[in-house]
């Protein structure tokens, strides 16, 4: 047991800013300056010694400044991997300070050579791995590597996070994570290589806990559970969602909330359901590729068995809207992936449709195929610090690719430029208006946040009516008709469409940019990257 006093600096470094993800402009429009604080932090800022005092700096919404790191005994940082320059920038300043830094989070645990400059690495799920940190501490080490158990991680046994350390009002919304892992087996992606096949929960009372705690600090408005896939444990989840039913009707719906799941989530009408009446409003789902050639190699199968833009529309018709992820890069693709990718968007009506460059995570099962083939760029796993301000959606492509890599970024901003012109995107939100039936929980227009939402919508009106002038035209007509013809979809579509205020003028630096590596290419000025020697 540690009964020592520290004190601790946890240090939550700053996202590469270009991106279609931190919605920096509609962040802005309606007074917050992030959407999301760092759960993970502040999770393990509940896991240290109640004797230990706890201090939080975000350098997404606050500077850190040297008289922050002098004042702490020990600073705790670490994230995901378009933070790592500017977490390895934090670990430079600390060594320079002469304070002790440990680093920890996805990326390290993934690339942990790449942070061995770090006074300690504490690799894996916290829960797992925490409490060795901790008692070395105690013994006056001042440097180490504590490496998890994978997958074994009890989260049954994680505590409240330190919700307390948050400034509410700095972020568009707070997360919870119910569970963790995906049973999916998707090529490309690094979370069952982090949390295995095998999702672990929480209990529906631990969950409730956390909320309780929300609200009691008198948090009100958007929840995200950042589960990595909400319906992984489909028997699990059905269990909570009642409990949280009655959670949220009894105080009057304090909170709407969003989630990510897989696109089976539609072939389920009594979990939609359950979902509706607990106050989820949308939902992000992975869908890649219309083309089931690319969905099989890539192991994403489960989207081949059912229609996709059927898919969506079902969930809409619990009220629910839908945000969706693509990708453009993959071996099988054809010619024609931007004509598919486009068509489907439009078919569905996603007007949040994120489409990226394909990128070889580390640890995943695309990087090591790749590598075993002798395509993978040697500087695969590396954040280049120069695009710190950079667009983390352009910088994908670290690999040899199959088709000309100028085609593949061709066919990428042919999709951005396409989907998210004001007519497109507009028109999509018009469609997912007349869609959405909100006759449950989340058609509430009049819930706990009700004055903070008109507030919102305000700002929204005037930015629409007087600051971006050229959206004032499709903003009204879609206002004005969803509004006569689907009035508890009001606030929905408001939403989507504050989203514009980002992705809009985003989109047009995206395409900008993909010009710009297309004209290198062409012009010879590209320079080919070394390649991981093939195994």
């Amino acid at each position: 047991m540690v009964n020592s006093t520290c004190h601790v600096l946890l240090v939550h470094p700053r996202f590469n800013s270009g991106s279609f993800w931190n919605y920096g402009a509609t962040c802005e429009l309606i007074g917050a300056k992030y959407p999301a604080p760092p759960l993970g932090l502040i999770t393990v800022a509940a896991m240290l010694p109640k004797t230990w005092s706890a201090k939080l700096i975000d350098c997404n919404t606050a500077d850190l400044h040297d008289e922050d790191i002098e004042a702490a005994d020990l600073v705790m940082t670490g994230g995901m991997l378009p933070q790592q320059a500017a977490t390895l920038a934090i670990i430079e300043r600390c060594r320079k300070l002469g304070v002790p830094v440990a680093v920890g989070g996805p990326d390290p645990t993934s690339s942990p050579e790449v942070y061995e400059n770090a006074s300690f690495q504490v690799l894996g799920e916290a829960e797992g791995i925490l409490d060795e940190f901790l008692a070395a501490w105690e013994r006056g080490e001042r440097t180490g590597r504590f490496q998890a158990e994978k997958f074994k991680a009890d989260v049954t046994k994680s505590p409240i996070p330190r919700f307390d350390l948050l400034k509410f009002d700095d972020y568009v919304q707070v997360n919870v994570q119910y569970s963790r892992g995906c049973p999916f087996t998707c090529e490309f992606c690094d979370i069952i290589e982090l949390y295995g096949r095998v999702p672990r929960t929480k209990s529906s009372e631990q969950i409730l806990a956390e909320l309780d705690r929300l609200h009691e600090l008198g948090y009100r408005g958007h929840v995200d559970f950042v589960d990595d896939n909400l319906i992984g444990n489909k028997r699990a989840v059905k269990t909570f969602l009642p409990e949280l039913i009655k959670w949220q009707k009894s105080r009057n719906y304090p909170f709407e909330i969003s989630t990510e799941a897989s696109l089976n989530l539609a072939d389920d009408a009594a979990l939609l359901k359950m979902m509706q009446e607990a106050g989820f409003f949308s939902v992000f789902i992975g869908i890649e590729s219309p083309d089931p050639e690319v969905l099989i190699a890539t192991r994403k199968k489960q989207n081949t068995r059912r229609d996709i833009a059927k898919s969506v529309h079902k969930i809409y018709d619990a009220g629910i809207w839908v945000l969706a992820g693509f990708i453009v890069g993959f071996d099988e693709e054809s010619d024609q992936v931007a004509e598919e990718i486009s068509a489907l968007i439009e078919e569905a009506a996603i007007p949040v449709a994120m489409t990226g460059l394909l990128y070889a995570l580390p640890t995943t099962q695309l990087t090591r195929r790749l590598a075993k083939e002798g395509r993978l760029h040697d500087d695969f796993g590396t954040d280049d610090p120069d695009t710190l301000d950079g667009d983390q959606c352009t910088a994908g492509l670290n690999f040899e690719t199959k088709r000309p890599r100028e085609r593949i970024l061709a066919d990428f901003r042919e999709i951005v430029d396409q989907v998210y012109s004001p007519e497109s995107y507009f028109g999509r939100v018009l469609k997912v208006g007349k869609m959405l039936r909100m006759d449950g929980a989340n058609g509430n227009l009049l819930g706990a946040g009700f004055i903070h939402d008109l507030k919102q919508f305000g700002r929204l009106i005037w930015s629409m009516t007087f600051v971006n002038t050229r959206f004032r035209a499709p903003f009204w007509k879609t206002v004005i008709l969803i509004a006569l013809q689907n009035p508890r979809a009001l606030k929905s579509v408001l939403q989507m469409m504050a989203l514009y205020v980002h992705l809009g003028p985003f989109s047009r630096f995206v395409v900008t940019q993909i010009e710009k590596q297309i004209e290198d290419i062409e012009n010879g000025a590209w320079e080919r990257p070394a390649l991981v020697a093939a195994e």
